[in-house]
């Protein structure tokens, strides 16, 4: 908050009304993404589906008096090793927004943010009523529940395509998500993208014999499990072309069409994808070293298997949004402990995070004509795959604050003359526009 309050030239001045601004919920965050998702929308081609990648996150904090704090799992701990944190609990939806780049090239846009404390747990003296009361709350608070209530308020807000029609959404989900409250209770028009695990019990749809009396049957013979049908010689492996990190690759895949899963229930279909390990060298001339096989499952039957897969790597940004959003961006660093200002200061920078990508995006930056600030030595030679938010960063400074620093914001001729610098000066002169504009604090 003083950082902001820093940066706009307030620090001489009373800071309370800013602070009511968002301890006393004066701040609308229903609508601060209304716009990203107008945006979003509009960069998409006509008829194109809506790709949204949910996931949650938890960002680390120190007092136990703020809102929504509570012992949480840490992410970072080592598998052998489960520990634990203080930390709130967010939950977030981005969506995938097409570059120039390549045609299957994409960048997620945060379109949804959401805390979602649980409940304080009663004390050991408290009556069958408040556990009961308790055990209520905690059910609704689940991930899965607010997940599906936020994607419904998503749908809402969509405009419908040409003709009426609904746009149809993809929801990208990890295996946290793919269960069975998200599964039963998916909106119209969506179709989900998500992990399974390798030992799920999958079966064909129930054949009910002619002449067989009794009740119908509502599943039908056991089929594969994932990592069965990886197994099974019998069935050919399928290559399939992905753009991931860019350039393309190829990627074995194995499918089975029409399965039931007791877990998404009878009258879903399921498409079920393979994806075999990926070999690679740690270093040259090093023997062959296997990642881990991946299993998806696609609620759609009918969807191509090289979208799905295409559709899977896009949800690994979503990743990327978290990192930008907590080191960049230093998200969840304010120090505020109201329940509304939990949630509108971390939902107005993660909004701020968005329009900076897509004011990106639109405007292409990135190309040599579209740069204000010349790349630093280290990586003049090289044109990155994509634009890093750190320069984008750089760049916003450069428009922001480069009248003010005196410096030209574009020459009126293209006949320019650089003159050389020297490489080995005798003594270094600190530059204050440099500091400023290139600063990766």
């Amino acid at each position: 908050m003083t950082g902001l309050l820093s940066t706009c030239g307030l620090q001489f001045q009373d800071w309370s009304a800013p602070y009511r601004l968002f301890s006393q919920d004066r701040l609308a965050t229903e609508n601060l993404f209304t716009g990203v998702r107008r945006a979003v929308l509009n960069s998409l081609p006509d008829q194109a589906p809506l790709c949204l990648a949910l996931d949650d996150s938890v960002f680390r904090k120190a007092g136990a008096k703020i809102h929504g704090v509570a012992w949480r799992r840490d992410p970072l701990s080592p598998p052998f090793q489960v520990n634990l944190i203080r930390a709130q609990r967010f939950l977030q939806f981005s969506a995938a927004v097409p570059v120039a780049e390549h045609a299957q090239a994409i960048r997620m846009v945060p379109v949804d943010f959401l805390h979602s404390p649980t409940p304080p747990k009663p004390g050991r003296n408290a009556s069958a009523l408040e556990l009961k009361l308790y055990g209520e709350a905690r059910r609704q608070a689940s991930l899965g529940r607010q997940a599906v209530a936020r994607l419904e308020a998503i749908q809402d807000s969509l405009p419908p395509l040409g003709g009426g029609a609904a746009r149809p959404v993809r929801l990208l989900v990890d295996g946290g998500y793919t269960n069975q409250t998200v599964l039963k209770h998916l909106p119209p028009h969506t179709t989900l993208i998500g992990r399974i695990r390798k030992d799920a019990k999958l079966y064909y749809p129930a054949a009910t014999p002619p002449g067989r009396r009794g009740r119908r049957r509502r599943y039908g013979e056991l089929a594969w499990t994932p990592e069965q049908l990886r197994q099974d010689n019998a069935v050919a492996w399928e290559t399939v072309t992905l753009f991931a990190a860019g350039a393309e690759h190829l990627c074995r895949v194995k499918t089975v069409t029409g399965l039931l899963w007791r877990t998404a229930g009878l009258g879903q279909p399921l498409k079920l994808v393979v994806i075999a390990p990926l070999h690679y060298r740690p270093r040259q001339r090093s023997r062959l070293l296997y990642r881990r096989p991946a299993y998806l499952i696609c609620t759609d039957p009918t969807l191509d298997t090289q979208q799905i897969v295409q559709n899977y790597v896009w949800r690994w940004e979503i990743e990327v949004n978290f990192e930008e959003e907590k080191s960049l961006l230093g998200v969840g660093q304010a120090q505020v402990r109201k329940p509304a200002a939990t949630q509108a200061v971390p939902a107005l920078l993660i909004a701020a995070y968005a329009v900076l990508l897509l004011a990106a995006i639109g405007r292409g930056v990135g190309s040599p004509a579209a740069s204000l600030l010349p790349p630093p030595k280290w990586s003049a030679r090289r044109s990155p795959i994509r634009t890093s938010t750190q320069r984008l960063i750089h760049e916003l400074r450069a428009e922001v604050w480069g009248r003010g620093l005196g410096l030209r914001q574009g020459n009126f001729s293209g006949f320019m003359t650089p003159q050389p610098l020297n490489q080995k000066p005798e003594k270094i002169l600190p530059s204050l526009p440099d500091a400023l504009l290139y600063c990766n604090g």
